[in-house]
């Protein structure tokens, strides 16, 4: 089976997945996911009730789905209906079923969050911090992680007074602050560190999140130094702000011998850490015969 595609199990039922690398989307096969959320024997017919239910639904169906290679039955690859995140959310509105409340809960509370941080901001930041803590993260390296989200705001709110348009610019630029600092673009750096949907950002160790800060507050001060129009003269200040902490990580190599990129996840990141903390705790027990 390609990379690309497999099989998700969801209470021992198979959901069959695959992932878009163009647009790093996971897509799934909506029909596997409606015959196990309303507990359908004949999921394409459930479908069509559905879509006859939901108005509303049936209309925007041609955007929600969208036929993707995925396995058949008979093992051949085979275009099937298909739908990312965002799509496969809202056709769970759509299922009156006992396994889909948790899910439409889920969106309830998600958007009620979200309306509260619109009032107050300081309550994403509060929410980042406890999710980055569930996760088991360093308390030290969420500092840093905290800090790189502000100094992204700051770049991101520069390139919009620069008339940078939100978007596929904003993602050009990025790769090429990234390419600048690290030799990598975006996808590349994701790549190697077996990354798919997951944030690149919250992969990196406490060095890697300091220089990639380092390359976009000195694109940000660059970019009002200067004042580039549009997006071309901004691509060319991009470039320029990675570079200054391209050197840098140079010379960090340089002076230690060791490479400033790692290939580990934050998953890998925070078992080393974990295994570290467990050595020095087993180091310094007590002998047993000294308790007797």
């Amino acid at each position: 089976m390609d990379e690309n595609n497999s099989i998700q199990l969801f209470e021992d039922r198979k959901i069959r997945t695959a992932w878009d690398e163009e647009q790093e989307e996971w897509y799934f096969s909506v029909q596997d996911v409606v015959a196990v959320l309303a507990e359908s024997s004949d999921p394409k017919q459930y479908i069509k009730k559905m879509r006859t239910r939901d108005p509303e639904l049936s209309a925007n169906w041609g955007t929600i789905c969208t036929p993707v290679q995925m396995p058949a039955a008979d093992g051949k690859m085979r275009k099937i209906q298909a739908a990312n995140t965002e799509g496969l959310l809202r056709i769970i509105q759509s299922i009156p079923s006992p396994k889909a409340e948790p899910f439409k809960r889920w969106l309830a509370q998600v958007g009620r969050e979200r309306i509260e941080e619109t009032i107050d901001p300081e309550q994403a930041i509060d929410r980042a911090l406890e999710t980055y803590q569930k996760k088991g993260y360093d308390t030290d390296w969420i500092h840093q992680r905290l800090l790189s989200i502000r100094v992204r705001n700051e770049l991101t709110a520069e390139w919009q007074e620069r008339g940078v348009q939100q978007g596929k610019e904003y993602a050009i630029l990025t790769d090429e602050i990234t390419k600048a600092w690290s030799g990598m673009t975006t996808r590349q750096y994701k790549k190697l560190k077996g990354l798919k949907k997951e944030n690149l950002r919250d992969n990196m160790s406490t060095m890697e999140i300091v220089l990639n800060m380092l390359a976009e507050a000195t694109t940000t001060e660059l970019s009002k130094a200067h004042q580039p129009e549009g997006f071309s003269e901004s691509q060319k200040i991009a470039r320029r702000g990675g570079s200054y902490a391209g050197q840098v990580r140079q010379d960090i190599e340089k002076d230690t011998g060791r490479p400033v990129i790692t290939s580990q996840s934050a998953a890998q990141l925070n078992a080393v850490v974990v295994d570290m903390i467990e050595s020095v705790a087993e180091t310094e027990k007590p002998d047993n015969d000294e308790n007797k």
